[in-house]
């Protein structure tokens, strides 16, 4: 399956859903864009472009592309947000079934973790409790802030 209406991460992907600040980048497997969560802004989700549920799944192409697109992404928002620390996880879950997957590239800096007084997955489920999502023009300015930093880097 290319495309699963309902499914968040393909909805964004088509369309059907706002991103904030829209695509940052895309390969020809993969799609770039900000977290619409309450994850803060400079929040990357790396997802494939059709709908996977398993990283089994991954075609050679994608997986091949998947490495080397992490570590941009990475290294985009350690340059734009000097954070921490960067976490990458897979998220894959949506009401409890396998979903769509997606990478959560995520800047994590010492006043989130002094905030919610966590730090690891622990911060993450703190932030998506507490439910602040970023302000949207915030989001729109990094996005075209890092749209032209990944554009700038070799593939």
């Amino acid at each position: 399956m290319d495309d699963v209406t309902g499914c968040l991460a393909c909805d964004l992907t088509a369309g059907r859903a706002a991103v904030p600040g829209g695509r940052v980048h895309q390969t020809p497997h993969w799609v770039v864009e900000h977290c619409v969560g309450p994850l803060g802004v400079g929040t990357l989700i790396v997802k494939p472009l059709r709908h996977v549920v398993q990283v089994a799944e991954l075609t050679e192409g994608e997986s091949a592309e998947l490495g080397p697109l992490l570590r941009r992404t990475g290294s985009a928002v350690t340059a734009l947000t000097s954070p921490e620390q960067v976490y990458v996880c897979l998220w894959s879950h949506a009401g409890g079934r396998p979903g769509h997957i997606h990478f959560v590239v995520q800047p994590v800096r010492r006043e989130d973790m002094n905030g919610h007084e966590q730090f690891g997955p622990a911060l993450q489920l703190a932030m998506f409790q507490a439910g602040r999502t970023p302000d949207p023009q915030a989001v729109t300015a990094f996005v075209g802030r890092v749209r032209d930093h990944l554009a700038a880097q070799p593939s």
